[in-house]
Parts: C-alpha cells; structure tokens; sequence
C-alpha cells in the first residue's frame, strides 16, 4: 500500500508528505493490545500518475425519483459481494446496492421520502436512519428488522435543515458485524430553500466531497478478520476512505468541502491538516451559523464534521489522523488505537486550474451578513433534567431489554441530559430522533469543534458531558427509539436503552413492535 495507508506493529512514525513511509511491513492482520502501530508503505489498488496513490472514490448519488403523489422514493438492497482492497486478493463483503458501502441518498427540508430496502443477505438486518428526526416505525432499529428476501418500506417526512446524516444496520446483538462488513452510507438533507448567494461548496463529487473513514484488518486469504477485536471493538490495521487504500482527490476548485464521517466501529480519528488549519462549518446534524477556524477535530464512532479545504493551484496537502487523547488510562488508549498516527487522503489541486467557478470566501460572505445556518437559539431552562450513566455494557446499571421502555419524552419538551461515563473505557452517546447542543464537559464549556448540532457526543471518563436535547415531532406510545454508545461492539453488548416520546399526559406502552427473535434480548440486570 502506499504511504500512510496501513498501521503496523512497530511504533507511530507521522508522515510529512503524500510520499512518506517507514521502514517497517508486517504480514496483514491486527496488532494486538499494548502494541503501537506504525504506517507502511505496501501499495495496492490502481496508483495515481505521481504519487503513488489511488484515486479516491467518490459513492454515487441518489436523489431519487418523485413520483404522482409527490414522494420522493428511493430504493436500497443489502446484498453480498466482493471487493479488491489488497493486490490479488479478493474480498467478502456487504453493501448497499453494490458489493460495499452504498450510494448517497439526498433530499431536503419538509420533502416526504419513501424508502424501500430489500434484504438479499442471508441474516436478518434492519436499516436506520442515524441523525434523522422521524416517526419510530420508520426509524430502522432493532424493532424494525428485515428478514432474508423480505422489503421493508419507511416513509417520512424530513423536519430538519441541511445536515450530514448517514444510514447503517441496527440489528440487535450483529450491529457491529454488519457495518463491519460494508452496510453503510450517507444521507444528505438540504435546506428546504438554500441560500442562493452562499459561496458554500455544494457540487457532489467535484467540490463536496463524502469522506467515509473507516479501518479493516484482513486475513491470510484477504477476507476481513472480524476476530480482531480490543475492548473498544473491531479495530482494524489498514484505512479505508470511500472503500478506497490509500486515496487521493485532485481538487478543481480553491475551496473544497469535505462531510466526514466516522464510519469505524471503534476507532476514533483526530483530523488535521499538515499544513493549515481546518474551516468548520458543520457537525453532526446540521450546520454552523458561520466557519469557525480549528486546529483539528475529533470524531468518535458515529460522528460527522463539515470542512473546508482551500488550496492554491499546484499546491498538496495530507489530511491526517493525529495521535490523541481520550482521557484514557495509558493502556487503554493503546488498546483503542488512539496513539495511531496516519495520512489519510491526499488532496492536490491542479497546477493548471484556474479555478473558473471561483467564489468569495465564507469569511468574506458571513461579513457582509450572511449565515451558514440560522443562529443558533438562546439557552433556555430545560423543560425537564434526565441523567445518564454509562457503565461496562449497561446504560443507567441495565443491559438492554427489548420488552422495557426505560425513558418517557414529551413531545416538544427541550430536555437537559447529564451523561457520565462511570467506565474506564472510551463511550459515546448516540440519541435517536433528535439532535443537541453541547452545554458542558466536566464544568467546562466545549471546545470550538463541538459547539454545532450533535447527535453523537463522546463521554469522557469520570466527567459529566450536558446536553440540551431537541427531539422530533413524531409521537407514539408503543414503540420505542433508541439511545446507546455507537462503539458498536458495546451496543452489541447491551450498552443501549429505549424510550419513547408521547403527547403530554399519555401514558407509554405496552410495546407493539414486531416478534423479538429468540436471543435478541439481553437480561435486564
């Protein structure tokens, strides 16, 4: 693989350029726990002309079809392929519509979307719609599941503005699995009328570009090596982007916008630029109301940022994954990857363009009175206070149960949510059906990075995170939404809880969801 593209066994050697590598190449497979990964410099795939990299791939768009009654459909198959991620090996994998990843669904504020999807595997999975507001029929959790050779069919209406939201299995108890194999992919939401002026990157493909990190180790017969797990989860030796090894993106024009997502199922990624900074200008669930300049940000499982790069003609930059901290014990920040140091995309913008679709800078833009997004609402008194405690695989001292709703929301109720993670190991927060603002971590106010809309909030050890929780208008009694830690291997372990959100004064349940399969539960204690 060239540069940067994979981590091995034998300490962190950070790369200055698209053509750094070291000197250490270990046999494919992962590392194992207390060991650090170095980068190497094994190449495969269809190498770009200089650089010894392979163009990025950039997943389809899907904007659907509107039919007669004004819905916009789209339609998805899980299905089983292979894919070539190592010279001369071939793959299993799984993915959307294709042997793995899936096309980016797009559609907008106030837009009703119908989606089918068609289950060719065959094990039973569901599809779910992470950051969407929506009603909990068509949400795709655990209680949603498709069975081999069935469709399920979700219809909703979008009640959010613009955002980078993506879309991925929730099977109770094979979550991790699945995702691991391929199943996943974006789902873009625009403004229900978008800024004309705004000089925001919005080309798919050319100047908006998805970013889909995640990280593999493979067996002797290039197969994905599942079996490779820390107490984080899954974490894995070599970087994929898009699917791609190794990838690079000739930029066409001087700003690019990159829409990250943190697709792993444990490992964490600390993005910054070799040379420059960063301009964010969204996060999870929706966007700024103007770019904040970062050094860097970081992005635990589930995550997504909004950035800009801009670049001069001829001009090369590397976007890495920085050693960081999670606030760990030594040993477990090693054992969660969180010491690795790698490129991920080299991004290299054409001598010769001229940039002929230029635009004024966002700075320049937000000066004159424009906003990204509108401002973000005053603080108010939440309407209710709920607390969260995260331990070893339970949320509030339970495991998951199926059959329990442990939370009642009211619908239009803004509520205060105290998260502490009790645990010594690295746990985020995922809450279905809504989106929030970071109010605090640990007493203190949250870093320029994770001021936007959140869905996904990362729970540091010992401390307590706050968030004031807007959830969707959708009311039902009977069946429940989810919210769980998204390092995917403790929410396999029981590491989730439900609620559901009622009109005020209604009573929850009983539940009314399809048959639970046998094992699908978890004890309750």
């Amino acid at each position: 693989m060239p540069a940067s593209s994979r981590i091995t066994r034998r300490g962190v050697l950070a790369g200055a350029a698209a053509g750094a590598i070291t000197t250490s190449i270990v046999a494919l497979g992962g590392w194992r726990i207390g060991q650090r990964p170095v980068l190497s410099p094994e190449a495969s795939g269809a190498a770009g002309p200089q650089t010894g990299r392979t163009p990025l791939a950039i997943p389809p768009l899907n904007e659907g079809a509107v039919g007669p009654d004004g819905v916009r459909e789209f339609a998805l198959a899980a299905q089983a392929g292979t894919s070539a991620f190592l010279p001369g090996k071939q793959t299993p994998t799984w993915g959307y519509n294709g042997p793995f990843g899936g096309p980016t669904l797009r559609a907008a504020e106030d837009e009703q979307v119908r989606v089918s999807v068609r289950n060719d595997l065959d094990e039973v999975t569901t599809t779910h719609w992470h950051g969407m507001k929506l009603p909990a029929l068509a949400d795709g959790g655990p209680h949603q599941p498709i069975e081999p050779g069935e469709t399920w069919t979700a219809e909703w209406t979008v009640e959010q503005p613009a955002s980078t939201l993506w879309y991925h299995p929730h099977n109770h108890g094979t979550t991790e699995a699945h995702v691991y194999r391929g199943l996943a992919g974006l789902f873009l939401i625009d403004d229900a009328e978008p800024p004309q002026d705004s000089p925001l990157p919005r080309e798919y493909g050319v100047d908006d570009i998805p970013l889909i990190l995640s990280d593999r180790s493979f067996a002797a017969d290039g197969s994905f090596a599942e079996q490779h797990r820390s107490a984080a989860g899954m974490l894995g030796d070599t970087i994929l982007v898009n699917g791609t090894v190794a990838p690079e993106f000739i930029a066409t024009r001087a700003q690019t916008r990159l829409r990250v997502l943190n697709g792993s199922t444990a490992r964490s990624y600390r993005l910054q630029l070799d040379n420059g900074s960063l301009e964010l200008v969204g996060t999870d669930s929706g966007l700024l109301p103007e770019p904040v300049m970062i050094d860097g940000i970081t992005l635990t499982p589930g995550e997504r940022a909004e950035v800009i790069v801009t670049l001069e003609p001829g001009d090369t930059v590397i976007l890495r994954s920085a050693a960081h901290s999670l606030g760990l014990l030594g040993t477990t920040e090693r054992a969660s990857g969180t010491r690795d140091s790698f490129d991920i995309l080299a991004i290299a913008r054409d001598t010769d363009d001229d940039d002929s679709v230029g635009s004024p800078e966002l700075a320049d833009w937000v000066a004159a009175g424009g906003f990204l997004a509108a401002p973000f609402p005053a603080d108010a008194e939440p309407d209710k206070r709920r607390t969260v405690t995260l331990q070893d695989s339970k949320i509030n001292h339970r495991r998951m149960n199926m059959n329990r709703i442990d939370e009642v929301v009211t619908v239009g109720d803004r509520e205060r949510w105290f998260i502490t993670n009790e645990h010594f190991l690295p746990h985020n927060l995922h809450i279905h059906n809504a989106r929030f603002r970071v109010h605090s971590i640990g007493g203190r106010e949250p870093a320029a990075e994770l001021r936007g809309w959140k869905d996904t909030v990362y729970a540091p050890p010992s401390r307590t995170v706050i968030v004031d929780v807007e959830f969707g208008t959708s009311t039902d009694p009977h069946l429940p939404y989810m919210f769980h830690c998204h390092l995917l291997q403790h929410e396999d372990q029981g590491m989730m809880a439900q609620f559901v959100v009622v009109q005020p004064g209604e009573t929850a349940g009983p539940l009314d969801t399809p048959a639970i399969r046998d094992g699908g539960s978890h004890d309750s204690h």
